[in-house]
């Protein structure tokens, strides 16, 4: 208690400052289940807005159990037009790649480079490696859009998870390129997380009032974690969903979750400024 103040005085302050514009997640939980070494930017974000952020994650990343085809990828990139990243996880492993190989991003200066949002150009711009497209949307489908019309005849390298949407290769042959899938990373279920989330979820004290989804993979690994999909629906009563975008909001309807919150923007700040929207507007149909 801050001093000459009396209980109530101080009860009066804290009250204040949680209902301060600026922290309109106050008090409220939530779960952030991002992969481990990418959690930090949106739990700052929504600790920043005063929730009490829980990070159990639902989604890992490792190599690939074999890089051959990417390293024989990379070993001959000067066959290639294009190369297109489509997560900060893809540039990692490229990074990752190119180091083990012993091989410069000086050798990628021929390529022209789309990257599927500023995040991922970022990372790339980060190696060393010029970014020319970044599409409005950050979708396979605002990928294809940016790409008509450019890659026709073109040889595409196009290194990603081991279990993808084929929405982006088929659209790129139906363009008229060749395009070569690598597998640079897979995700898998942290199965540590398993008890974790179960115990959270049991625990009235600790139960999130939020949970957020950043990809289809965590959807998908946060339905193998809890249990039975058929009875994902009874322990998630009360607890609001917030995506990412539409795909991963496609995927969680899929599973037969509803999506209380969906990002406009398609990325970490996106998802916050959504959250913090909903939220805002929640406390003001709660105060009329």
């Amino acid at each position: 208690m801050m001093p000459g103040k009396t209980p109530e005085a101080a009860a009066r302050a804290a009250k204040a400052i949680e209902s301060s514009p600026n922290r309109p997640l106050a008090g409220v939980r939530v779960l952030v289940g991002r992969a481990e070494h990418q959690a930090r930017p949106l739990t700052l974000g929504l600790k920043s807005l005063g929730a009490e952020v829980t990070e159990i994650p639902f989604i890992a990343i490792r190599p690939p159990r074999s890089c051959a085809s990417f390293d024989r990828a990379l070993k001959h990139i000067r066959d290639y037009d294009w190369l297109l990243l489509t997560s900060v996880n893809g540039v990692h492993a490229l990074a990752a790649r190119l180091t083990d190989l012993g091989m410069s991003a000086r050798r990628f200066r021929h390529l022209e480079v789309a990257a599927i949002g500023p995040a991922t150009r970022e990372a790339l711009e980060k190696l060393g490696i010029e970014v020319a497209v970044v599409p409005e949307a950050y979708v396979a489908e605002s990928v294809i859009a940016s790409l008509r019309g450019r890659v026709e005849g073109s040889r595409v390298l196009l290194p990603r998870a081991r279990v993808a949407r084929d929405t982006l290769p088929c659209e790129l042959r139906s363009l008229g390129a060749r395009v070569d899938v690598v597998e640079a990373y897979e995700t898998v279920v942290p199965r540590a997380s398993e008890r974790k989330l179960q115990a959270i979820m049991g625990d009235p004290r600790r139960r999130p009032h939020l949970v957020t989804f950043t990809s289809s993979s965590s959807a998908r690994n946060f339905a193998t974690l809890l249990g039975v999909r058929s009875q994902l629906g009874e322990p998630l009563t009360g607890i609001r969903l917030a995506s990412i975008g539409p795909i991963t909001s496609r995927t969680l309807a899929d599973l037969g979750l509803r999506v209380d919150i969906e990002a406009r923007d398609y990325t970490i700040p996106g998802l916050i400024q959504a959250i913090r929207a909903d939220w805002a507007g929640r406390s003001r149909t709660n105060a009329e």
